[in-house]
């Protein structure tokens, strides 16, 4: 009797055992299925303000591809473009927060956060546009990009954003003298309002999502960026005067929440910088293309593209160089400088 009690019992631990056995596999099986069938993609959002045809834009698409390609699936960008989130500055803030992973934003409002930034909106720092790369490739570059870290804002790479230079509806800027009694949008930088203020226009700051309808109104009289944004984005349509100054080489920056950013784990870290880098490098081909092509459109749209001495407007604006003296900027000016 007590034989055949322990046998039943038995039988029934070993059920029990078997249970829990096929159990835990099941469940297993599931979580792979789940995990090979994309649920546990993990889904970066990026959001920005530029329009869905702008090189940058197009840089970040390429970022998709790669970081699809590099994480074998496990990764991919969700990217918001044309301001549907909110402004450069209601980006950042949303990063610094931890709402959203990434943005784009120019080197210029980034100078409120990092103001050795502010060395990009200098005018005229660059010799040309391989010192550009040159110096945002070398480690002075990257280490600007990790100098806001401790404001919860981390680079990841520069985007090229070409020269920056006035356009305006009524005549074309080909000395500084035709700036004087101009109202100029520009960007919400000390650096940027200082060198209209040199070379005797007056700086207005706009944010960009509204510039259209402030040329439109007349609240100003003109602006200044590179060829491609002001084409994709129709101001060449109110703006009929282009001129080529190259006043300033400002790159655009791919940003990360540090929030986010820590709870990546490392492995995801890498696949994300190798993709950046990767978008990094194709953009900066791309906008060359799309510089020439902007161009060569305003022109045939009936768009006076000129291209003045920059030697005047150089000489104007020597005086934000001798004001750096003594400043941490004026020692990133100078480092600049050397980059061969």
């Amino acid at each position: 009797m007590n034989q055949n009690k322990n046998g039943f019992l038995g039988g029934i631990l070993i059920g029990i055992l078997l249970s829990s056995v096929i159990f835990a596999f099941v469940i297993r099986s599931q979580r792979l299925k789940a995990a090979n069938s994309g649920q546990q993609k993990t889904v970066i959002k990026l959001a920005h303000s530029m329009d869905m045809k702008h090189p940058v834009h197009l840089g970040m698409i390429y970022m998709k591809q790669r970081l699809e390609e590099i994480s074998g699936g496990a990764a991919t960008l969700d990217i918001v473009p044309g301001g549907v989130l909110g402004n450069e500055t209601k980006c950042i803030e949303m990063l610094q927060s931890g709402t959203l992973a990434m943005t784009k934003t120019s080197a210029s409002p980034m100078e409120g956060f990092v103001p050795e930034m502010g060395v990009f909106s200098l005018p005229y720092i660059f010799r040309d546009r391989d010192h550009y790369w040159q110096t945002l490739d070398s480690n002075l570059g990257k280490d600007l990009l990790q100098k806001a870290a401790d404001k919860k804002i981390r680079g990841l790479c520069y985007y090229d954003a070409g020269s920056r230079n006035f356009y305006t509806k009524e005549k074309p800027i080909m000395r500084p003298e035709d700036l004087t009694g101009q109202k100029i949008r520009v960007m919400n930088s000390k650096t940027a309002i200082d060198m209209v203020k040199a070379l005797g226009g007056a700086p207005t700051p706009i944010s960009w999502g509204e510039l259209y309808s402030a040329l439109n109104q007349g609240v100003v009289d003109g602006a200044e960026n590179n060829p491609p944004s002001y084409y994709t984005n129709g101001h060449h349509k109110i703006c009929k005067y282009l001129s080529m100054d190259e006043h300033t080489m400002i790159p655009d920056l791919l940003v990360v929440s540090e929030k986010v950013w820590q709870s990546y784990p490392d492995q995801l870290k890498v696949w994300i910088q190798q993709a950046a880098d990767d978008s990094s490098l194709y953009q900066r081909k791309l906008w060359q293309e799309k510089t020439t092509e902007a161009l060569e459109a305003a022109s045939k749209d009936g768009v006076e593209v000129s291209y003045p001495d920059k030697k005047p407007f150089m000489d104007k604006t020597k005086v934000m160089i001798e004001a750096l003296q003594g400043t941490p900027v004026e020692a990133l000016y100078q480092r600049i400088q050397e980059v061969k």
